[in-house]
């Protein structure tokens, strides 16, 4: 093997590397903070993920979302759009670590004001992820017919794409519930568990990105 190919097979162990960390993150995040809170330090179930920020956990949380955003605003896609989008992405990610979530508890003193901008962070951290499971890693060299293993990839993008769209759609349809209705099933924590799904599916399509799991079975990459 030349030193050129040597160089090219390097940059593309990189890329993928690179995928499968966001993608690990991604999905080791809503169980990392929830049943280390648990065990740990015996903290019930909160309310959301965000929560976490007000939790012993929040060096973690704060942690992974800082490293989320800093794999986001380094990552290099094929066009300028992707570099775009990641860094949006990537951005929202930092900001949902500078702007944490309201307090459960509402007389706890939290400010209203930096809740909306966690809130507005995370929708478009969410947007970004979802436009790039259903519109970029969906893309197909046009003038190759996609793989086998191409079109199962791209059925676990929209699959995880969708997903995290219904879950979106939910938390917003939870919170424009009456406030009796809302209140009768927070107990069941919700947003938590929602939020929880929508994160995984982020970084299995991201995992599955980073060809971890269904890699084409000759040297050609999506």
């Amino acid at each position: 093997m030349d030193e050129r190919s040597k160089s090219e097979n390097a940059l593309v162990f990189s890329y993928l590397a690179h995928r499968k960390t966001i993608g690990i993150l991604g999905i080791a995040l809503p169980f990392v903070v929830s049943l280390g809170a648990l065990l740990l330090f015996q903290t019930e179930l909160q309310r959301s993920i965000s929560s976490y920020y007000h939790t012993d956990m929040r060096s973690v949380f704060v942690g992974t979302l800082w490293a989320l955003g800093i794999f986001l605003i380094s990552y290099k896609g094929h066009k300028p759009v992707d570099d775009m989008v990641g860094h949006l992405g990537g951005i929202a990610a930092v900001g949902m670590a500078l702007f944490p979530t309201t307090y459960d508890d509402p007389c706890a003193g939290s400010s209203a004001a930096i809740g909306t901008v966690h809130v507005v962070f995370a929708g478009l951290f969410f947007l970004t992820l979802i436009y790039f499971s259903l519109f970029l890693f969906t893309k197909t060299d046009p003038d190759k017919s996609p793989s086998k293993r191409k079109l199962q990839r791209n059925l676990v993008y929209r699959v995880c794409g969708y997903t995290m769209s219904l879950c979106i759609a939910l938390i917003a349809i939870f919170f424009l519930l009456p406030d009796g209705v809302k209140s009768s099933l927070k107990a069941y924590k919700p947003v938590f568990w929602l939020e929880a799904l929508a994160i995984v599916a982020f970084g299995i399509s991201w995992f599955t990105k980073g060809e971890a799991i269904l890699k084409d079975e000759v040297e050609a990459h999506d």
